[in-house]
């Protein structure tokens, strides 16, 4: 009998986009338990604390080791078998909540255990997202890499729907406890449903042979790769800068909120909930449309409208269905803006090195980030709060803007943010390696394939 012959009986049932959809539905199911835990932790968070800044912290403690890691990480995805790295990456995030779980269930759970949870939860995910994205360019077919990414979006949209509503009612019925009880039960649902889908490995290609060598070479090979098109580095480029100034005001919103509504779960929710009503039509826009023919339009217009809605007009607003307006437009973008850019990369990059190619643009994204959120949450508490107040040194100015009194500072870091971030939008119209990204450089399936080197016996 020749090996393999069973293959096809013994291999999952699904695969291509009907199977991807399967694991987006167990995405969904487990962010929904996840954006319980996370909005009933923001709660707990600000009312022992009172401060943006320990809210701020809570995201840097996420997002430095996950900076720090992804190159390493991407390297890995490559190398193995990314199904598993997907099954992994969900495991160690339902480990974080159950160390939470377990601490606050025994009476000691303090403010700096998210800190070290978040870190736990930065590592799994460094591993998570090159793998879940990579996985698109093996299981579907090029002309539904955006619907794909747009199925993911919205699983993460559909989850900020329900998760606050869901999270808001339940706080009172059954506490932080019960709620991060359901979070450890949806993560079955992901598991499982990566069990029954078939995630093929990637052709070997040109640029994967010549990423191959030591694991610290091939986690370096992902930056040669993006350095070496300036186009693709100049699209990366545009979101570093929109991610810096983005997590000024994005890292103190939820502060805002609770600051300006006397720490109101239910305000916090209404605008969490229109942001997830928002991203699901978004998500649903996007896995129907496909996003624009330019998909560069996508990228830059994306970061001009979400920077205006989302940061701008939501700091001028003062009131919770201004809030809520602003939230649902601004998430109704993101998953075009992100989509879009995504399609490029999946087309542009060789599906064999795309786990180190993705880890590293990753990094150049987001390694503004967390020195962002670490200015943020004391220029906010420290700085523009007393500013804001009616007789502090800016209220007479900008007070007719974003009002006086608590939240008015956050609420004006967020006008600047917004305003910051549409200049870095319509700034990557002047430079034409990148407004033309899509034509100069060639997509990979135009490259050939290369053949695996004969094994020896």
């Amino acid at each position: 009998m020749l090996v393999g012959s069973t293959q096809t009986n013994m291999q999952p049932y699904l695969t291509g986009l009907r199977g991807f959809t399967l694991v987006a539905l167990g995405q969904l199911v487990s962010l929904v338990g996840s954006g319980m835990s996370q909005f009933a932790l923001t709660i707990w968070a600000f009312e022992k604390t009172g401060l943006a800044t320990s809210l701020a912290l809570m995201g840097f403690f996420y997002m430095v080791p996950l900076i720090l890691i992804s190159p390493l990480a991407g390297a890995w995805v490559d190398r193995g078998n990314r199904k598993l790295m997907m099954m992994l990456s969900d495991l160690g995030a339902a480990g974080g909540t159950l160390v939470v779980f377990l601490l606050y269930l025994s009476g000691n759970l303090e403010i700096w255990h998210l800190y070290v949870v978040g870190t736990l939860n930065g590592l799994t995910s460094a591993f998570q997202w090159p793998a879940y994205s990579a996985a698109i360019s093996t299981m579907v077919h090029k002309r539904d890499y955006a619907r794909a990414n747009g199925l993911l979006s919205l699983a993460e949209s559909a989850s900020g729907i329900g998760a606050p509503i869901l999270a808001g009612i339940l706080l009172g019925l059954v506490g932080l406890r019960g709620i991060l009880l359901l979070d450890l039960l949806t993560f079955t649902a992901a598991f499982t449903t990566l069990m029954l889908v078939h995630v093929p490995q990637p052709k070997p290609s040109a640029a994967g042979r010549e990423s191959r060598g030591s694991l610290l070479g091939e986690a370096l090979y992902g930056f040669r790769f993006i350095f070496a098109r300036p186009s693709l580095l100049g699209l990366q480029t545009v979101f570093l800068l929109g991610n810096l100034v983005a997590n000024l005001g994005s890292a103190i919103m939820a502060a805002m909120i609770l600051a300006r509504t006397a720490s109101s779960e239910t305000a916090l929710a209404t605008v969490q909930s229109a942001a997830g009503v928002g991203g699901v039509l978004g998500g649903v826009l996007l896995s129907t449309w496909g996003g624009p023919r330019r998909k560069v339009h996508g990228v830059l217009m994306g970061w001009v409208l979400s920077s205006f809605f989302g940061s701008v007009l939501l700091g001028l607003g003062q009131s919770v269905w201004v809030w809520a307006t602003c939230a649902f437009i601004f998430a109704l973008i993101v998953p075009i803006l992100n989509g879009s850019n995504q399609a490029i990369w999946q087309a542009k990059v060789p599906p064999d090195v795309q786990g180190k190619v993705f880890a590293a643009r990753r990094m150049i994204a987001w390694v503004a980030g967390p020195l962002a959120m670490l200015v943020a949450g004391p220029l906010a508490d420290r700085v523009l709060t007393p500013a804001m107040m009616p007789d502090g040194a800016l209220a007479g100015v900008f007070g007719g803007l974003v009002g006086v009194g608590p939240g008015a500072g956050m609420a004006f870091l967020l006008v600047i943010s917004g305003l910051l971030g549409m200049v870095v939008g319509l700034g990557g119209y002047l430079f034409r390696v990148v407004r033309e990204a899509e034509d100069l450089i060639p997509d990979h399936d135009h490259t050939p394939e290369v053949r695996p080197e004969p094994v020896a016996s």
